[in-house]
């Protein structure tokens, strides 16, 4: 009988690859945050839109999730 030693290292490489896209999403996730927040108060006229940009922006994200995840379901 004979194994495959090269299945278990693929989904290690897979999983490394998906970690590290994670971490750098989270990573410019966090710079945005920080873009907002010190545009927010140093120019404070710019908090009411920066707001509402972030909120729609949210809004987005998870309809964009919503529908990937239905996609990844009926496929």
């Amino acid at each position: 009988m004979t194994t495959n030693t090269d299945t278990p290292h693929q989904d290690r490489d897979h999983h490394e690859l998906r970690t590290v896209v994670l971490l750098l999403a989270v990573a410019v996730g966090l710079l945005i945050t920080g873009a907002g927040v010190y545009l927010a108060l140093v120019h404070p006229p710019l908090a009411g839109p920066l707001g509402v940009g972030a909120a729609i922006v949210g809004a987005l994200a998870g309809a964009a999730g919503l529908v990937a995840r239905t996609a990844r379901h009926w496929t």
